[in-house]
Parts: C-alpha cells; sequence; structure tokens
C-alpha cells in the first residue's frame, strides 16, 4: 500500500557512452509499495536508468536515491536492500536450481541454514521444487527467468528492480509472471518494472512513464495518460472490392483529427466522440454511399495509442537490446 513516501528518485539523470547520450536529466519518483512502468523504445534509456539506480552504473550528472540511500556515496549499502532481475536470466546454469539460490543468499552472508531455508521456500513459491535438484542449463527459458526472479528476492528486498522481466516468454509464462509480481506488490515491495510490452504495464503498473531519448516525456497512470490523447476511436475494414478512400472521406465527416488508412488491410481509423450514436451514423453514411464493411466497431484508447502519439512509432516486442547493452 502507497504510504506517500519516495522509495526510488532520480533528478536530473545524464549518462553518455562517448558521443551517444543514453540519458538526457531523467527525472522520476516511485512511492513505497507501488510498481512504476518504465515504457519506451529500444535505446530510449530504460536499461541505462536501471544500472544507474542499481549502483551497477555511476551517472555523468545528477542525484538519485534508493530506500532512502544515494546510489553513489552509499552504494555498498543500499545493494543490500535491493534486488534486480535483467533482461537476460543471470543464473549459473551448471548450478542446480537450488544450488544456485543457496549460493545467492550465502553471498548476501545469510547464516547457512537460513539460505538453504530460503531457497527451498522460493522454489516451491515458483513452481520449480520438481526441477530442484537438475542442472540448470536443462531448464526452459521460463523456468530461467522464475529461477533468476527468485535469486533476487533470496533476502526479501524493500525495492526490486525488473528490466524486462518477461522478455523472450510465451504468452503462459509470462502470465505467471505476472501473478509473481501481483503478489509481491500485495506484500509490500516497491518496483521499478520497464517493459516494451504495453499490456504489460496496463497490467501491473500503478503509474507509468513513458522514457524516449533519455528522458521522461510523459507520466501518469494508464487512464491518464489514454486521456492525454483523447476521445474514442472508430475502426472499420472495407469489404473487398469496395472504396477505402470512400470510406474515409466519410470518417473524416465525424473525426476530430487525421483519417489513418492501411490499403493493404483495407482498413481506416480516426478518433471521434459521440459513442454508439455516432456509429449509427456512420453506418448509415457507409449505407448511403454503397461501402460495403467487413467490420465496423468503436474502442477506448490503449496504452499502444499513447505510445504511438507520444514517440511517432509503435512500441517494439521482439528480440532487443537496450542501447547499452549492445
Amino acid at each position: 500500500m502507497a504510504n506517500g513516501s519516495s522509495a526510488i528518485r532520480a533528478e536530473g539523470l545524464e549518462k553518455s557512452y562517448g558521443k551517444t547520450r543514453a540519458l538526457d536529466g531523467l527525472s522520476l519518483s516511485v512511492e513505497e509499495g507501488t510498481v512504476l512502468g518504465l515504457l519506451g523504445p529500444n535505446g530510449a534509456g530504460k536499461t541505462t536508468a536501471v544500472r544507474i539506480l542499481t549502483t551497477l552504473l555511476k551517472p555523468d550528472a545528477g542525484h538519485a536515491e534508493v530506500a532512502g540511500l544515494d546510489v553513489v556515496r552509499q552504494a555498498d549499502e543500499l545493494r543490500s536492500r535491493i534486488g534486480l532481475t535483467g533482461q537476460y536470466a543471470a543464473v549459473d546454469e551448471y548450478l542446480t536450481g537450488y544450488e544456485n539460490l543457496e549460493m545467492v543468499g550465502r553471498l548476501y552472508h545469510l547464516p547457512r541454514a537460513y539460505a538453504r531455508k530460503r531457497a527451498r521456500e522460493l522454489l516451491e513459491r515458483f513452481d520449480l521444487t520438481d526441477a530442484a535438484s537438475r542442472l540448470v542449463k536443462t531448464y526452459s527459458g521460463g523456468m530461467r527467468r522464475r529461477l533468476d526472479l527468485a535469486a533476487s528476492l533470496v533476502f526479501s528486498p524493500p525495492v526490486l528492480f525488473l528490466d524486462e522481466p518477461t522478455t523472450g516468454l510465451d504468452p503462459r509464462s509470462r502470465l505467471a509472471m505476472w501473478d509473481i509480481i501481483g503478489e509481491l506488490v500485495e506484500g509490500g515491495t516497491t518496483l521499478l518494472l520497464t517493459t516494451q510490452y504495453l499490456d504489460e504495464a496496463d497490467r501491473l503498473a500503478d503509474r507509468i512513464a513513458v522514457v524516449d531519448t533519455g528522458r521522461v516525456i510523459a507520466e501518469g497512470t494508464a487512464d491518464e495518460l489514454k486521456a492525454r490523447i483523447g476521445g474514442e476511436r472508430v475502426e472499420l475494414t472495407v469489404s473487398e472490392g469496395s472504396d477505402l478512400a470512400a470510406a474515409s472521406r466519410i470518417l473524416e465527416r465525424h473525426a476530430l483529427g487525421e483519417v489513418r488508412m492501411d490499403s493493404e488491410r483495407r482498413e481506416a481509423s480516426a478518433t471521434v466522440e459521440g459513442g454508439a450514436g455516432l456509429l449509427a451514423a456512420i453506418v448509415r453514411d457507409l449505407d448511403t454511399t454503397g461501402v460495403e464493411v467487413d467490420d465496423l466497431g468503436l474502442r477506448r484508447p490503449t496504452l499502444d495509442d499513447v505510445f504511438l502519439a507520444l514517440t511517432g512509432h509503435v512500441a517494439e516486442t521482439d528480440g532487443h537490446r537496450d542501447e547499452e547493452a549492445a
């Protein structure tokens, strides 16, 4: 439950790699017990921000605190209070699942008996008990990601950073990971989540910050961001052989802005106001003009629409690497 105190705060972070500016004055704040979704295209600076906030990089300029500790001056102390799951599972494939978790516990100087107990608890929580004695190199991608997340929780950190935790997972494994993340938040963990999956941010984040060219360009709840682009969208698909241009001209009469067309898919869409009554008027106009449609519908804006409006392009959801990982 949020209490108004900031568990993560960054002000004016800057970071360059040679002539490439990865962060250009990035500022953000995450309240205790909440989830901030950090959205942005490939190369926007999300992973650079996470690496600075988790003490893996030093900023060129700016200031950041996590759990009340300065990420530069108090880095050693801070590392014992945060957890990190990166884009790629950081587990030792030549150890068993159990050995990986026990090793993490020992690295954090947990008593041997407690480290073993904690490893067993997490293997059960992440549905890995049956694979506990198997070498990790035999695990599937989804199992490795779950083990990696389990490793970041061995010492129950109050603040957790998840850098694109579901990259490369199949839909079933993604849903399972979402459930686990939801349980962590219910338990009071503060979470910063970077992702390019917009449905993931919509589902998990209390607030969303959209990052582009190294700085935050928009921030708010999912509903607040959707409201920024306004209105509902009417979308239609004309029948084979029907006049898409004529359908678009009809939409222009009712649209609040530009009508978008996709000739290959025979689709047109526009932002409108008026709800179901407007939809009926469009149907009448289409009938009068003789344009036949295979599909016609009205929907609210999605985060995909927000992302496109703010950054000028759609989100990338295929395999990717952030700018500093290349």
